[in-house]
């Protein structure tokens, strides 16, 4: 990976809910996941450095869903159901960030885009 460090804004759909975050790699490292929540979400996700998220407004609005081992800890807008962002279970020190919620960003100027293997996970060995 080749990019430097960006500076992001992300908003649900309503507006409610607003973040920014930093990426470490820029968008060198846009993926979906094949994981039985991902592949029904269908967002892809750039990788944020969990502690540069910072929610700017809607703390109150963010409702979170979390199952099995509940190291994944995704979250979305009350009003508008929005997935904004999640903290990764392979490493939470990161979250992912969808990239249809980051402002100026047009998600279709980045296909064909990654998958990785959420099915084989190595946390369910």
């Amino acid at each position: 990976m080749t990019s430097a460090p960006v500076k992001v804004r992300a908003t649900c759909h309503c507006g409610a809910v607003a973040l920014e975050a930093t990426l470490p790699h820029g968008f060198d490292d846009i993926g979906r996941c094949t994981c039985s929540f991902c592949a029904r979400r269908q967002a892809a996700a750039v990788t944020a450095i969990a502690s540069s998220v910072h929610l700017l407004k809607g703390a109150d609005n963010l409702t979170l869903y979390s199952w099995n081992t509940h190291t994944a800890q995704h979250y979305f807008c009350k009003t508008c159901g929005i997935y904004t962002h999640h903290q990764r279970r392979a490493d939470p020190s990161q979250c992912g960030i969808n990239l249809g919620c980051i402002e100026g960003v047009n998600p279709w100027e980045y296909e064909p885009i990654v998958w990785t293997d959420g099915i084989n996970h190595p946390s369910d060995r």
